[in-house]
C-alpha cells in the first residue's frame, strides 16, 4: 500500500492562462473561450414566472452587472467576491432580457396550483409551464430560459418504489442505488423531460435565490450571495454555449474521449435498467447517448450490458462524438458505476478497434471505499490524498481540507472514491490526477472540489429526467439540457 498527496489540477482560462480555481480564474483572466469568434458576447435570456417574483428576478440580475462583496473576509479564496457580470469583466458577457421575452404564469393559474391535491399540483404546474415556455421557444429570439419556479408548490409526489433499492453510498451497490431526490417526482426533472425537444437549454430558478427575504425550504441551505451569483452566471454562460473552463491538455498529448456508463430505471420501476453514456471532451463539451437494456447480474445484483450492447453503446457514442467534435478521438477513457464484466470489457474493446482507436482505459469508479486517511490534528485528510492499495485499486480524496482555501469547506467527514482500472495501462498517480481534474468539470458550481468526475457526477443529473421520457421519446444530446 502507498500514499501520495496530487498537486491540485490548474484549469485552462482566457489566453490559455492557468488557475486552479474556477472562480478566480474567471476573474483574473475570463473564461477559456475569451476572444472566440462564437463566445457569446451577449445571452438573451427569456424570463417566465409569477409577475411578482419575475420583477424582483431581474432587479437581482441587473445588480449582478456589479460587485457583490466577497463574504467572508476570514477566508477570502473560499468566499471570493462575484465581479459582475458585464462585456468587460468576469465571464465577459451580458445578460439580456427584455418585456418582449417574458411570459408571466398567471394568478389564475397559480391558484389552480395551489388549490390542487399534491400530486395534481406538480402535473398541473409543468403543463402550464410547458406550454408558456414553448410559445417563448418557438419565437426562436432567446438562448436560455430562466424559470422561476412557484413558491407554493411542493416536491413530496412519491414516485413508484417498484424495483427500488434503499438509498446507499455503499460501493457494492453503486450502479442501482439513487439519491432520496430520485423517489420522487419533482418539478425540475418533469418539467425538463417535458421539454428536451427544445433548442434552448433551462435554467430554473428559486426565489430564495435572488430574494433575501424568502427562506431556502426546508432541507435546503442558502449559499452566500457573491456565491449564487457566480453559480448562476456560470451555468447560464455555459448554457449559452460558452466554455468557462477547459481541461489543461499538452499539444503532445492524445485528443481524448471521455465516457461515462451508468443505469436507469424508468418511472413504471422496471425490472429492467437502461444503460446511458455522458460524452465528454476536453472542453467539457457533453452529449448524451441512450443505449440498450441491461440485466441484473445474479452474481453481483448489478446491471450489465451483453457484449453486442456494450459494442453498440460505445460505438453509438463515438459517432456521437464525431458528429459534435467532427473528428475521432485518439484516444477513450470509460469510467463505470459497476465492475466491468469480461463481456462487457469485451464489447467496448471490439467498439474501439472498429474504430480503429489504439488508447481504450476502462475504470469502474465507486462512490466510496473501506478505507479511510488520517492526518495528526482534527482536520480532515487533504483533497487529493491517495491511497493505492495495489495497481488495481485506488482511494481518492476529491473532497477534504484545501490549502488554498485553508480550511475543510465541507459539512461531513469526507470519503474516498474509488478507482478501479480493468488493466493497470497508466500509473496510479497519471490515473488518479486525472479523475481528480475532471472532477472540476462542473458548471452547476464553482468551487474547485467536486466529488465525482464529469463523466459519472452528471449520471443522477440525467438519470433523473431521462425516467420520466418513453424509450422512443426523441432527447436532447446536449448535457446542458439535463443540468
Amino acid at each position: 500500500m502507498r500514499s501520495m498527496i496530487l498537486d491540485e489540477p490548474e484549469l485552462e482560462f482566457g489566453g490559455a492562462a492557468r488557475h486552479i480555481d474556477p472562480r478566480f480564474g474567471i476573474t483574473n483572466y475570463g473564461p477559456a473561450d475569451l476572444g472566440a469568434a462564437d463566445a457569446p458576447r451577449a445571452i438573451r435570456v427569456g424570463l417566465i414566472g409569477p409577475a411578482d417574483q419575475l420583477d424582483g428576478l431581474r432587479h437581482w440580475l441587473e445588480r449582478c452587472r456589479e460587485p457583490i462583496a466577497a463574504k467572508d473576509e476570514r477566508y477570502p479564496h473560499l468566499f471570493p467576491e462575484f465581479p459582475g457580470c458585464d462585456t468587460d469583466r468576469g465571464l465577459h458577457t451580458t445578460l439580456v432580457f427584455s418585456d418582449r421575452n417574458t411570459r408571466e404564469i398567471s394568478s389564475r393559474d397559480l391558484r389552480a396550483i395551489e388549490a390542487a391535491s399534491q400530486s395534481a399540483a406538480l402535473t398541473k404546474a409543468v403543463s402550464i409551464y410547458a406550454e408558456e415556455i414553448r410559445i417563448l421557444a418557438d419565437e426562436n429570439r432567446v438562448d436560455v430560459l430562466l424559470v422561476a419556479r412557484p413558491e407554493q408548490l411542493i416536491d413530496t409526489v412519491s414516485r413508484s418504489s417498484r424495483g427500488l433499492k434503499k438509498a446507499s453510498d455503499s460501493s457494492a451497490q453503486d450502479a442501482l442505488e439513487e439519491p432520496p431526490s430520485a423517489r420522487f417526482a419533482n418539478f425540475h426533472d418533469l418539467l425538463k423531460a417535458r421539454l428536451l425537444h427544445l433548442r434552448q437549454p433551462i435554467q430554473i430558478i428559486r426565489r430564495s435565490t435572488w430574494d433575501e427575504a424568502t427562506r431556502p425550504p426546508e432541507g435546503h441551505s442558502r449559499q452566500d450571495e457573491a456565491s449564487r451569483a457566480w453559480n448562476l452566471h456560470v451555468a447560464l454562460y455555459y448554457k449559452a454555449g460558452g466554455v468557462p473552463w477547459r481541461l489543461l491538455r499538452n499539444p503532445a498529448d492524445l485528443t481524448t474521449c471521455y465516457v461515462g456508463v451508468a443505469f436507469y430505471r424508468s418511472d413504471e420501476g422496471g425490472s429492467l435498467s437502461t444503460s446511458v453514456a455522458q460524452v465528454f471532451n476536453e472542453r467539457g463539451d457533453g452529449v448524451i447517448v441512450r443505449g440498450g437494456p441491461a440485466r441484473i447480474s445474479r452474481t453481483d445484483r448489478q446491471p450489465h450490458l451483453a457484449r453486442a450492447d456494450a459494442h453498440a453503446l460505445l460505438v453509438h457514442a463515438l459517432d456521437s462524438y464525431r458528429r459534435e467534435h467532427h473528428t475521432a478521438p485518439a484516444r477513450i477513457v470509460l469510467h463505470k458505476t459497476s465492475a466491468f464484466t469480461d463481456d462487457e470489457g469485451g464489447g467496448f474493446q471490439d467498439a474501439a478497434d472498429a474504430r480503429f482507436i489504439d488508447g481504450l482505459e476502462m475504470s469502474w469508479i465507486t462512490s466510496s471505499e473501506g478505507v479511510a486517511a488520517f492526518r495528526p490534528g482534527d482536520a480532515p485528510p487533504l483533497r487529493g490524498t491517495l491511497i493505492a492499495l495495489d495497481d488495481r485499486e485506488l482511494a481518492l480524496y476529491a473532497t477534504g481540507s484545501i490549502e488554498f482555501y485553508r480550511t475543510y469547506p465541507g459539512m461531513y467527514i469526507p470519503r474516498p472514491i474509488g478507482i478501479r482500472p480493468v488493466s493497470a495501462v497508466r500509473n496510479p498517480r497519471e490515473m488518479a490526477t486525472e479523475v481528480l481534474a475532471l472532477t472540476k468539470m462542473n458548471w452547476n458550481q464553482t468551487r474547485l472540489d467536486g466529488r465525482l468526475p464529469v463523466t459519472l457526477r452528471t449520471a443522477n443529473q440525467v438519470k433523473s429526467v431521462l425516467r420520466f421520457c418513453p424509450p422512443d421519446q426523441a432527447v436532447a444530446t446536449r448535457y446542458a439540457h439535463y443540468m
